[in-house]
């Protein structure tokens, strides 16, 4: 497609700008959420208005994720429910589901997570075990779901769970959207990694309730909708995401100078070759903003970037050397060994090739729906 910025994404972006350098975000992202949607910045891609956002186009979406990341301002914690639920509602949702939340993910009020994957189904997502039972105007939900982000602070969960007894695979799935305040329903326990961090979650639903007016899509149809929602995970929010990687990409080019790895013929190829592949993303995720017809291009877009943090991690501990095994030390601290922001990079990019579909399931999705390789048996 045609990508230029014109005149009205410079008024755009010197709008977002002003706006950006007269607020600061405290120490509550739950109030920074706040801020943002009562001026409106929450909801800026959605296909419909009305609910307090305010629309922006292609071009000044990016503007605005632009902006965002020269302010330094801080990571959302309103993505799941702002990026990925709002828009199936608006395609898949009815207008009293449309009318309940939307306001309230635009206000920053609300926060969501994404009830998914399962110990037995991470990447091949159709293997669903939780199931869901109707009961008159109510579901009663069972099962275990897994990595579940921000699901400890989350108020809602929209939960993929198999509402047909003896279904198997992806049908008879259903999708569902559950409050979280259910004590003794639901039980929420964070994921200790290798990081030090918990942003993951175990979250265990033991006859947990959703009223079936929460029902999206009908009963049966959780599938269709499920993979629609992780359609909108490409895009625009694909360009965000290289933003932050080109952020990181120029620190660790900083410290190669800094440390004179850069001066060294190999690491430097490597360097050179990062900031190749990275504009290479960006041009593909341009390339595929607006088309809607590629049945491969999220698989393609996930087997880029999933490979390419993974090597910035590898990358970032080469140009350190032997400094990169040690850190800093505080022995009246509860937790005396913190990990630094590179040594974090490193650690966490294992899973990247992992978690949201692995590199053996985008190649497959490849194989079998774009160049029409016969499926695996099963």
């Amino acid at each position: 497609m045609d990508f230029e910025f014109g005149p009205a994404d410079d008024a755009f972006r010197s709008d977002a700008r002003a706006w950006l350098k007269e607020h600061e975000c405290g120490a509550d992202p739950r109030a920074w959420e706040r801020e943002l949607g009562r001026a409106g910045w929450v909801g800026i891609g959605w296909a419909e208005d009305g609910y307090g956002n305010r629309l922006a186009g292609l071009t000044q979406q990016v503007v605005w994720a632009e902006e965002y990341a020269a302010a330094a301002a801080p990571a959302r914690v309103g993505h799941i429910g702002e990026n990925l639920l709002a828009p199936t509602l608006i395609a898949h949702g009815t207008d009293e589901q449309k009318r309940r939340f939307l306001p309230a993910i635009a206000r920053g009020e609300e926060f969501w997570c994404q009830g998914y994957s399962e110990p037995g189904a991470g990447s091949d997502l159709a293997g669903v075990r939780t199931a869901a039972v109707r009961e008159k105007d109510t579901y009663r939900i069972s099962g275990q779901k897994i990595w579940t982000s921000l699901a400890q602070d989350a108020e809602w969960c929209f939960v993929l769970a198999r509402t047909e007894q003896g279904s198997q695979r992806h049908h008879g799935l259903s999708f569902l959207l559950v409050p979280m305040d259910q004590p003794g329903r639901i039980d929420v326990r964070p994921i200790r990694q290798m990081t030090g961090t918990s942003e993951f979650n175990e979250v265990f639903f033991d006859g947990a309730e959703a009223r079936a007016e929460h029902l999206v899509g009908g009963e049966g149809n959780g599938w269709r909708v499920a993979m629609s929602l992780l359609g909108f995970e490409r895009g625009v929010s694909t360009l965000v995401q290289q933003i932050g990687f080109a952020e990181e990409l120029e620190g660790v080019l900083r410290l190669a100078v800094e440390r004179g790895a850069a001066d060294d013929p190999v690491l430097r190829e490597r360097l050179v070759r990062h900031w190749a592949e990275l504009r290479t993303m960006r041009w593909n995720a341009l390339r595929t903003l607006g088309s809607s017809d590629d049945p491969g291009a999220p698989s393609v877009a996930k087997l880029l970037w999933g490979g390419w943090h993974q090597r910035l991690g590898e990358l970032v501990m080469a140009v350190r050397g032997a400094a990169a095994a040690a850190g800093p030390y505080d022995w009246s601290s509860e937790r005396p060994y913190e990990l630094d922001a590179p040594q974090h990079l490193f650690l966490f990019t294992r899973a990247d090739t992992i978690y949201g579909g692995s590199d053996e399931i985008q190649r497959n999705i490849i194989a079998e729906r774009v160049l029409g390789l016969p499926r695996e048996p099963r």
